[in-house]
C-alpha cells in the first residue's frame, strides 16, 4: 500500500511514537507541541503510515517572523528508516500545508548522522543548508550515566572533579531544586544580566515560563539554583524526558565565577537524573573547541566535555524554499551569522 500522511490527535498515540523511534529529543514531544501553541504557533502532528503501520512522525510548527513565514521541524521527523520515498511523501504533505498557510520555506533540523549519504538525501529533495540553526542543536555532548557515581567521577577531567569537590566543601555554596514561579524569576533575572554583559538576546520570560510550566505538569523539569551565601550565582533548567536529562537552559553570573558553582549544579543534575532512572545526560549543544576556538559555544563546550562523554554530530539544518521571499530571509540570516562570527 502507498505511504499515507494523517494527523495524530491522540496524546497516547503520539507518545507511543515517541517511545518507538530513536534518536529523539523532547523537541518532537507532545509537550513541545503544547508549548508551541502557548507561544501562538499553529502546529500539526503528522503520522507517516504504510499499510496502517506507523513508520514515522513529525511535529510541525508554523513560525511567523518579520523576515518570512516558515514551517519548522525541530529534531525530526521520527523515522523507522531513512528512506527517500518516506521523505518525499512527507514533503508532499508539508508543501500542501505550506501553500495553504502561505509559508515561504520549510526548515528541518533532523537527528540524522552527519555524513555524505544523508546530505545527498536532502540535496536530492531540493533542500539547501540553512544559514542559521533552528533553535535546536546540530551537534551535542552526551554522557552515559548508567555507571555509579563512584564510576562517573574518575571518568571526568581531573580539574572538573576537583572543582566539584571544592564546591561541595564550601558551606556557603548550596544548590536548590525548585519548581515555583519565584525560582523561575530568579533564573530569568540572572539570565538577563549575563545576556547584557555578553551582548546576546536571551529567550523571553514568556518563552522560559511556558516551557517550564508545560513540562512541570508531568514533573519533567527542575530548576537548579546555585547560591553563594543565599545569593543566586548560577542556575540551570533541566528537562527529564524519555530516559534522558537535558541541560537545556543555563546561566552563570560573573560575581562568583571563581567558585565554579556551575560544576556543582551539573553534578547535582546528573545525580537527580540517575535517581529518576535516566541513562543519558544531554548537555545540549556542542562545537569542537579545537577547530572552532572563537565560537561562542567553545568555552561552554569545554565545560561540558570535562564531565566525560562524547560528541554526537547531525546534519546541518536544511531549508526548502517555497517562495522567492525565502531569499530575503536567507540574506538576513547570513548577514546575522557573519556578524555573530559563527
Amino acid at each position: 500500500m502507498p505511504i499515507t500522511i494523517k494527523q495524530i490527535e491522540s496524546a497516547e498515540e503520539w507518545r507511543l511514537a515517541e517511545a518507538r523511534f530513536k534518536p529523539r529529543t523532547f523537541l518532537q514531544s507532545w509537550q513541545w507541541g503544547e508549548f508551541q501553541k502557548t507561544m501562538g504557533n499553529k502546529i500539526w502532528r503528522l503520522g507517516i503510515f504504510n499499510d496502517n503501520n506507523l513508520i514515522g512522525a513529525a511535529l510541525v510548527s508554523k513560525i511567523i517572523a518579520k523576515r518570512g513565514t516558515f514551517l519548522l521541524i525541530q529534531h525530526g521527523p521520527y523515522l523507522a528508516q531513512v528512506d527517500q520515498e518516506i521523505f518525499s511523501s512527507l514533503l508532499v504533505e508539508l508543501k500542501k500545508i505550506g501553500e495553504s498557510e502561505k509559508a515561504d520555506f520549510i526548515r528541518i533540523s533532523p537527528l540524522l548522522e552527519r555524513n555524505s549519504e544523508n546530505n545527498k538525501l536532502f540535496k536530492d529533495l531540493g533542500f539547501k543548508e540553512a544559514p542559521m540553526h533552528a533553535n535546536a542543536y546540530e551537534a551535542t555532548w552526551k554522557l552515559n550515566i548508567t555507571p555509579s557515581e563512584e564510576q562517573l567521577l574518575p571518568g571526568m577531567r581531573k580539574t572538573t572533579r576537583y572543582l566539584i569537590r571544592q564546591a561541595l566543601k564550601n558551606p556557603d555554596i548550596t544548590v536548590e531544586t525548585r519548581q515555583d514561579a519565584d525560582a523561575l524569576a530568579d533564573y530569568q533575572k540572572l539570565n538577563q544580566t549575563v545576556a547584557k554583559k555578553q551582548a546576546f538576546t536571551p529567550f523571553s520570560y514568556e518563552y522560559i515560563k511556558n516551557e517550564f510550566e508545560i513540562f512541570s505538569k508531568d514533573n519533567q523539569t527542575l530548576l537548579f539554583l546555585g547560591k553563594y551565601k543565599g545569593e543566586v550565582a548560577a542556575a540551570a533548567l533541566v528537562i527529564f524526558w524519555q530516559g534522558t536529562a537535558y541541560y537545556h537552559q543555563a546561566a552563570s553570573g560573573f560575581k562568583y565565577a571563581k567558585l565554579s558553582i556551575p560544576y556543582l549544579i551539573a553534578w547535582e543534575a546528573i545525580k537527580e537524573a540517575k535517581n529518576r532512572g535516566c541513562n543519558s545526560f544531554d548537555f545540549w549543544g556542542y562545537t569542537n573547541p579545537k577547530t572552532e576556538p572563537t565560537h561562542p559555544w567553545a568555552g561552554p563546550t569545554l565545560f561540558k566535555m570535562g564531565f566525560g562523554g562524547r560528541a554526537y554530530e547531525y546534519i546541518k539544518t536544511q531549508d526548502l524554499p517555497l517562495t522567492k521571499k525565502y531569499w530575503f530571509n536567507y540574506l538576513i540570516e547570513k548577514l546575522r551569522k557573519i556578524k555573530r562570527g559563527y
